[in-house]
């Protein structure tokens, strides 16, 4: 019964996950032609029209929500609803006004997570806000440092990104580490909540010094080697910390 409740949750999730990718390389179609990163993605590059990019990406959006409710739950298929239209309507659109967009990214990045644990029957709550603060602050360096490296085709783009007038890289620097610093405390809630013990925390606590490591290193004058450097670490950084909650708390 949980396999299968496991597998369903994945199953939708994945649907509207690709949904919600589809729906912004749509609205986005003009903006990725602008840049080499994405100009050969399937509608600049001519190759899908917008007519069937979005029927496709409709059909497999309510597709992932209508399995949600039937074989999860609703909460959880409402949770994937507001992750579509925050990060369609509200991120995707924010991208060519304001830097602040990485923030309000960040939101529909930190939901599925709240949707795995309303899925597993958690309830609403101290202990899954925790798990959501921890992915919206991890984001935020990774996506800097990506927005740094790419920076040039972000501004031929006309994206608004706090790295495309940051030549030297030491705000981009700068915000990455404040992130991670903020992270670092948070990360330890989970112990602190009594959902995790003493190996998560130690654990945690030394990854967490790790990343704050890696993002203070944009501070001496950012190559785009550091950077690298950086978005890698985020990405070690978020599987090996959720690793590291599953086995503290299957050893508990």
């Amino acid at each position: 019964m949980q396999l299968a409740l496991l597998v369903h949750t994945l199953v939708g999730t994945a649907l509207v996950a690709a949904g919600t990718n589809a729906f912004n390389q749509l609205r986005e179609r003009d903006v990725d032609a602008l840049m080499h990163r994405t100009a050969g993605r399937p509608l600049p590059s001519g190759r899908l029209t917008a007519g069937v990019a979005g029927a496709f990406a409709g059909v497999i959006s309510i597709g992932g929500v209508v399995w949600l409710a039937l074989f999860v739950n609703l909460t959880t298929a409402g949770l994937a609803t507001l992750t579509l239209v925050s990060y369609v309507y509200l991120y995707t659109p924010m991208k060519r006004r304001t830097s602040l967009n990485t923030l309000v990214g960040a939101v529909p990045g930190a939901l599925p997570i709240v949707g795995g644990w309303t899925a597993a029957g958690g309830e609403l709550g101290p202990a899954v806000l925790a798990l959501f603060w921890i992915l919206f602050l991890w984001q935020l360096p990774h996506f800097l440092a990506l927005a740094w490296i790419y920076r040039d085709d972000y501004r031929r783009a006309g994206l608004v990104m706090l790295g495309v007038d940051d030549e030297d890289g030491t705000r981009t620097g700068r915000m990455a580490l404040l992130y991670a610093a903020a992270l670092l405390p948070v990360s330890l809630l989970p112990t602190l909540l009594g959902v995790t013990g003493v190996w998560y925390f130690f654990g945690a606590l030394a990854l967490g010094l790790l990343y704050a490591a890696a993002g203070a290193t944009l501070l001496r004058g950012a190559t785009p080697r550091q950077a690298w450097r950086l978005f890698l670490a985020s990405i070690v950084y978020l599987p090996s910390l959720l690793t590291l909650m599953v086995l503290d708390k299957a050893a508990g």
